[in-house]
């Protein structure tokens, strides 16, 4: 049950709070986003292939993130959780700054794997606070601040990145990085204090359950609204990273664009849609579900429907440039991008929320871990191959314009997430859940 909390505002601390979470959020996609532009330089000092970027800027970091993403979730529900963010940014400091002194190239995969594994206690132990600072109906808003951080950063990494990479090399970068973690770690240390852990629900017990890791992730799988939630969750993401790591090859390969301006666009024009729909979202998820909390699943599901379309649209549309802004050529289809990535976001909030009211205080940050590994493992890890696979498989059919028809099957499988929302919002399991709607 939920505790009734008016609608008073909540004060400078909390959202102070805030943005030192979502500060650190965006640190962490920063680092990994940086990473495409440190690639080739790498690769030359350490005369590396393809295949061996492949491993250091996605698998090695996946699996380990993956690995460790849900006993780093269950230290998050039993511990106090400034202390865990505390002792992960320091660790992650620690790895970051080992990457920059690398001296060999396995030494440099192992300083991945450590920051990935540092890096594992933040998303949940992170959503798990939130959850405690804001009650159900202002929640979809700040969750929405927290999960567009990275569409938002994405900006920065790439174009501030890729000018300290170019004047003052690669390694140079890691160390810009890794630094202010140092100080975020003692904020978190010492500074900022540990909200009430459950302080806007009434049950669920005062102490942590004496159950160990596999037996709370059990738990949540035999829960079937979890699993169906997270499993839409996972299936998006499948969709959504393959694009994002293939738009910008998608534009040089079908819309005849440089490197460089194709890298600009895509960073540019998907993150900021992306980081609006994001806000927006969560701003429009905290209006309608405080009178319907159908709208919970409501909002996913339209944002499913009109990304999808738009993604299609974008992905068929012939090359042909509209304009040019400031030297960069503006192809027709980047309208149709645009609005895909405004509504591409619109599930995150929403599914955070609502995952939130489905479990009790002691396991949220398990839940969430899980669903983060689950959408590492499902977008991250097979996203971008099983696209690249298909791209591969059509190039005798298709030529050149194989990596655009491999998008548009990719695409449609947001059905999958579409068809299994439904079926939460037609069983309503948020009105026999833990948490009562907060009004």
């Amino acid at each position: 049950m939920t505790k009734p909390s008016g609608g008073g505002r909540l004060g400078w601390r909390i959202h102070g709070f805030l943005a030192l979470l979502v500060g650190t959020y965006a640190g962490s996609f920063m680092g990994r986003q940086i990473m495409s532009v440190m690639i080739e330089p790498i690769k030359q000092e350490f005369n590396a292939s393809d295949a061996a970027m492949g491993l250091i800027s996605g698998l090695a970091f996946a699996v380990v993130y993956a690995f460790l993403g849900l006993p780093a979730g269950r230290l998050s529900d039993r511990h106090v959780r400034t202390r865990v963010l505390a002792i992960s940014l320091g660790l992650w400091a620690f790895a970051t700054l080992l990457c920059g002194f690398a001296i060999s190239f396995w030494m440099l995969i192992f300083a991945r794997m450590l920051v990935a594994a540092a890096e594992a206690p933040v998303t949940p132990a992170s959503l798990s606070i939130i959850s405690d600072l804001y009650p159900q109906h202002r929640r979809s808003l700040a969750i929405s601040c927290f999960t567009g951080a990275p569409t938002l950063s994405s900006i920065v990494g790439l174009s501030l990145g890729a000018w300290i990479i170019d004047v003052y090399g690669w390694r140079t970068g890691f160390y810009a990085i890794g630094t202010p973690l140092i100080l975020m770690s003692l904020i978190f240390g010492f500074i900022v204090k540990e909200p009430t852990r459950g302080q806007w629900d009434i049950g669920g017990g005062t102490e942590p359950p004496r159950e160990g890791l596999f037996q709370a992730a059990m738990k949540l799988i035999r829960n079937n609204a979890c699993f169906m939630l997270i499993g839409a969750s996972a299936v998006t993401t499948f969709s959504a990273f393959s694009f994002a790591m293939w738009n910008t090859s998608f534009l040089v390969r079908s819309h005849e664009l440089s490197l460089q301006h194709a890298g600009i666009l895509a960073g540019v024009v998907t993150g900021l849609s992306a980081g609006i729909g994001s806000l927006f979202s969560g701003w429009l998820t905290d209006r309608l579900s405080a009178k319907n909390r159908d709208w919970l699943v409501g909002i996913p599901i339209i944002g499913h429907v009109v990304a999808t379309a738009a993604m299609i649209a974008y992905l068929l549309t012939p090359a042909g440039i509209a304009f040019e802004m400031a030297g960069v050529p503006i192809p027709t289809a980047m309208l149709w991008c645009a609005v895909s990535g405004f509504f591409t976001v619109f599930w995150v909030a929403p599914s955070f929320n609502l995952l939130s009211q489905l479990v009790t205080q002691w396991q949220r940050a398990t839940a969430f871990a899980m669903q983060t590994v689950c959408t590492t493992l499902l977008g991250v890890g097979l996203g971008p191959l099983v696209t690249g696979l298909i791209s591969d498989a059509l190039i005798p059919y298709a030529g050149d314009e194989s990596l655009r028809y491999a998008l548009v099957i990719v695409s449609v499988t947001v059905v999958i997430p579409v068809l299994m929302l439904w079926t939460l919002l037609r069983n309503k399991p948020w009105l026999s859940s833990n948490t009562a709607h907060n009004r």
